[in-house]
C-alpha cells in the first residue's frame, strides 16, 4: 500500500501537466509537443543513449567516441574492451542509485506539498533535502566543475572535428567561432525541449560509429602497423580513466528524470542505453586500433587518421552537430544553477532566463582557449571530477540515506531481489566506492595529470594548433 501511494505522489504535477497538453488540439500546439516537449520513457532513453554515447558523456558519444581507439593505443585491445564492459556496468549501477534517490527525495517534498512545476530539481538540492548542506555543497562544486569542462570538451571537439575539412583557418579560430555558435544553447529552456534534438544525436553518433567501423576495415592496416600498448603504467591508466569517463555521462541524469512526465520508470533507462552505446564504441573503437595500431598515440582524434571522403566529411559535419547538441546538455545544468543564484530560474520570461545565462558560456570559451588538448582532457576530467560526481558520491550517499532502519523500512524503492538485499546494495556500492577511489581517481589521476602536464610543456597554454598536421599550402 505504502509504494503505491508514493508512486501516486510522485507522479502527480506531471499527470496533471499532461492533461493539460492534451486539452490543446491545435496543429501547431501538436507539432510543437512532437518536436519540442519531450517528458517520456522514449525521451531519457535518447537522451540518455545520445549523451553518454557522446561523451564521455558528457557528457558524451561524439568527442568520446572519437578518443576511444587513443584509449585502446595505451591500454591495447583487451583491456580496452574489458574496461569497457566493466565501467558501462558500474555507470549503470550508479545511475540507478541517482535515480533511487531522485524518487526518495521527490517523494518526500511532495509529501510536504511542495509544488515542483516551475522547478527543475538538481543533483545538489537531492543531496541537500536528503542529507544536510555538507553534501549538497560538495555536490554542487563538483558537478558544477565537471560540467564546466564537459562544456570546454565540447567547443575543444568542435574545432578539432571543423579543423579536418576546413584548415585554412587554425584550431583556435574555430574555437572562438563555435563558441558564438554554442552560446545560442541559452535559449533552450530545458530538457524537455531536447525531443528532436535527441532522436537526431543518436542517428548521427550511430552513423559516425559504423563509419569508423567500417572504414577501418575497408583501408585495412597500414604498412607496419604495431599494437605495442600497453607499455606504460602512465599511458595504461590514463587510457582507463578516458574509459571511466566514458561511461560517466550521468551528471544529469536528475535533470533529465525531472523532464520526464513519470521519472519513476527511468531505472532501466541508462543501463539499456549504454547496451546500446557499447554496440558503436566497442566495434569503432576495435576497428581503428586494428588498422592504425600505435599511430594512434599521437592522434587523439581518430577521424585525423582517416583519408577525406565525402562520408568522413559528412561524419564531422554530424559530430559537429551532436556536439553543439551535447554542449546544451552540460550547459543546461550550470545554467539552471546560475538561474537559482541570481533569482530568475522560475521567471516565464525566455528572452530574460536567456540574458541571464549569457555570462555562464564566456568561461568555457575562455577554458577551450587555453587547454585544447582534446584526449587529454577527458582522462584528466575523467579521474578529478567524474571519478566523485557520478561514482563515488552517489554511492556514499546511497549509503548514508538509507542507514538506520526506519530510512530502510520507508524507502521508496527497494533494492533488487537479485542482489541479496541490503546487504548486497552495500557491499556494491562499497565495491564501486573503493575502485574507483584508489583506480579512477588515485592511479587515474597521477597518471592524467603527468600526460596533460606534458602536452602543456609540449604545446603551451592557447596552442594555436594542437597536434595539426604540417599545412598544405
Amino acid at each position: 500500500m505504502a509504494s503505491e501511494k508514493v508512486e501516486t505522489v510522485v507522479a502527480g504535477n506531471y499527470l496533471e501537466m499532461e492533461r493539460e497538453d492534451a486539452d490543446s488540439k491545435s496543429a501547431k500546439s501538436k507539432l510543437s509537443q512532437f518536436l519540442w516537449h519531450g517528458g517520456s520513457v522514449y525521451d531519457a532513453w535518447f537522451s540518455c543513449a545520445s549523451n553518454q554515447a557522446l561523451t564521455h558523456k558528457l557528457m558524451q558519444v561524439a568527442q568520446v567516441l572519437l578518443t576511444l581507439p587513443y584509449s585502446f593505443s595505451q591500454l591495447g585491445m583487451l583491456s580496452g574492451i574489458l574496461f569497457q564492459l566493466f565501467y558501462g556496468l558500474m555507470g549503470s549501477w550508479t545511475a540507478y542509485l541517482i535515480s533511487v534517490l531522485y524518487v526518495e527525495y521527490r517523494t518526500r517534498k511532495e509529501r510536504e506539498k511542495v509544488d515542483f512545476r516551475n522547478h527543475v530539481i538538481q543533483w545538489f538540492e537531492v543531496l541537500d533535502g536528503l542529507l544536510g548542506k555538507h553534501w549538497r555543497n560538495i555536490g554542487l562544486f563538483f558537478n558544477c566543475t565537471f560540467l564546466l569542462f564537459g562544456s570546454v570538451i565540447q567547443l575543444i571537439a568542435c574545432a578539432s572535428n571543423i579543423y579536418y575539412i576546413n584548415d585554412n583557418l587554425d584550431k583556435r579560430t574555430w574555437t572562438y567561432i563555435f563558441g558564438a555558435c554554442c552560446a545560442t544553447t541559452v535559449f533552450i529552456p530545458s530538457f524537455h525541449n531536447y525531443r528532436i534534438w535527441s532522436f537526431l544525436g543518436l542517428i548521427m553518433t550511430t552513423y559516425t560509429a559504423w563509419y569508423l567501423t567500417i572504414a577501418s576495415f575497408l583501408h585495412g592496416q597500414v604498412e607496419g602497423v604495431k599494437h605495442s600498448g600497453p607499455t606504460k603504467l602512465v599511458l595504461y591508466f590514463t587510457g582507463a580513466t578516458n574509459i571511466l569517463y566514458t561511461f560517466g555521462g550521468h551528471a544529469v541524469t536528475v535533470e533529465i528524470m525531472h523532464a520526464m512526465w513519470k521519472p519513476q520508470k527511468f531505472k532501466m533507462i541508462y543501463l539499456l542505453a549504454t547496451l546500446y552505446v557499447l554496440t558503436l564504441t566497442l566495434p569503432s573503437a576495435s576497428a581503428v586500433y586494428w588498422a592504425f595500431g600505435d599511430m594512434l598515440l599521437t592522434h587523439s582524434n581518430a577521424l585525423s587518421l582517416f583519408p577525406r571522403t565525402g562520408f568522413r566529411d559528412t561524419a564531422i559535419i554530424l559530430m559537429l552537430i551532436h556536439q553543439f547538441i551535447t554542449f546544451g546538455f552540460a550547459c543546461t545544468p550550470l545554467y539552471f544553477v546560475w538561474e537559482k543564484f541570481i533569482g530568475v530560474h522560475e521567471t516565464k520570461s525566455l528572452f530574460k532566463r536567456a540574458l541571464a545565462r549569457l555570462p555562464v558560456v564566456i568561461p568555457i570559451w575562455f577554458l577551450a582557449i587555453i587547454f585544447p588538448f582534446f584526449g587529454p582532457i577527458n582522462s584528466t576530467v575523467g579521474s578529478l571530477l567524474v571519478s566523485f560526481t557520478v561514482y563515488i558520491i552517489p554511492a556514499m550517499a546511497h549509503m548514508v540515506t538509507f542507514a538506520s532502519a526506519p530510512a530502510r523500512e520507508n524507502a521508496v524503492e527497494r533494492p533488487p531481489s537479485f542482489l541479496g538485499g541490503w546487504v548486497g546494495l552495500y557491499s556494491m556500492n562499497v565495491f564501486v566506492v573503493v575502485w574507483v577511489l584508489v583506480v579512477g581517481f588515485g592511479l587515474g589521476g597521477w597518471a592524467s595529470m603527468l600526460n596533460f602536464i606534458q602536452q602543456v610543456n609540449t604545446f603551451g597554454l592557447f596552442a594555436k594548433c594542437y597536434q595539426c598536421p604540417p599545412h598544405k599550402a
